[in-house]
């Protein structure tokens, strides 16, 4: 599988490009992005260093180039899948995969006409704590009350997740809570009937809210409670508590415990612990087996539609 990866000097492309190393046949032929001094490096690391350009055209004209991963700014993820689509080659997009619903419907569609495999990097369906509820959910031993989920960090300046100026401003709803909405509704195997949302203040600088708060309840009656912060002085990242009638488990990026911090055991769960790795083994399966991936774009738009649904809230 020949590969490109669009933003790789980025901190999500630099995940990708590490994940990839350790998936057999997959070869990254192609690295994208503005900043060649960082990517002249990256490439020199290769036994044979893939080529490296500024433009994602340039490389969508390769004809042994299958398929590309998307790591870059949110507001070019929907045009650039679309883009990658037309020319034919299979994508593998970084959520939020638009930061609009018109664009998602749009990305969605052209997928099921094209045939080609297309992702969205909803990863969280891959991290092996929630593939271990997962499970539990589908084989009718565990059932979902509610989840709490706090999304922390403390970027009051335009960082990204290595401390690093972005060119691009980052947004609480339709990056971060966007993991939280998709997993809620693929955890219940619903779509949220009902949603409340808040947000605090605008930063003057930034133009973003800095705190957002999220309810949402599906049809069955399980609730969603997510609190969602830039200004959080402490660890940073996403924590999960799912309360179950069965018990309360905690889910924390890829280790989990029950509700007295017990850790719970995942071995067999998945060939790696790393979700990013997991993710990308499942776009290349898919390319080589014909079949839509877990987390497909179509799979993914009813996480879009309620996202729409709760920024006409906070408007």
């Amino acid at each position: 599988m020949n590969v490109c990866v669009v933003g790789a000097s980025g901190a999500f492309g630099t995940k990708h490009l590490e994940a990839i190393s350790n998936i057999e046949d997959a070869n990254v032929v192609a690295l994208v992005s503005p900043q060649l001094d960082i990517l002249k490096v990256i490439a020199a690391q290769y036994d044979t260093p893939p080529t490296i350009t500024s433009e994602l055209e340039q490389v969508l004209t390769r004809k042994d180039v299958e398929a590309v991963i998307l790591a870059t700014p949110t507001q070019m993820h929907a045009s650039q899948a679309i883009q990658c689509l037309e020319a034919g080659k299979h994508v593998l997009v970084e959520i939020p995969m638009a930061d609009n619903i018109d664009d998602a419907r749009r990305l969605a569609d052209l997928q099921q006409s094209t045939g080609l495999v297309a992702m969205a990097g909803h990863t969280r369906r891959f991290n092996p704590s929630h593939q271990w509820i997962h499970n539990k959910i589908k084989a009718g031993e565990l059932n979902i009350q509610q989840m709490d989920v706090q999304t922390y960090f403390y970027r009051r300046t335009n960082t990204n997740a290595k401390g690093e100026p972005r060119t691009w401003t980052d947004h609480l709803l339709w990056h971060h809570a966007c993991h939280t909405v998709d997993l809620f509704q693929y955890q219940t195997g619903e779509t949220a009937s009902k949603v409340q949302a808040l947000q605090g203040p605008i930063h003057p600088e930034l133009g973003i809210a800095m705190d957002m708060s999220i309810g949402m309840k599906v049809p069955t009656g399980a609730i969603c409670t997510l609190s969602l912060s830039f200004n959080n002085d402490g660890p940073f990242g996403t924590f999960f508590r799912y309360i179950c009638d069965e018990g309360t488990f905690i889910a924390r990026y890829d280790d989990l415990f029950d509700g007295n911090d017990n850790p719970i055991d995942l071995s067999g769960i998945a060939i790696s612990n790393n979700g990013i790795e997991l993710i990308d083994r499942e776009f290349f399966d898919a390319i080589k087996t014909g079949r839509e991936p877990n987390s497909s774009v179509r799979q993914c738009l009813p996480a879009m539609e309620t996202l729409n649904k709760i920024e006409q809230l906070l408007d």
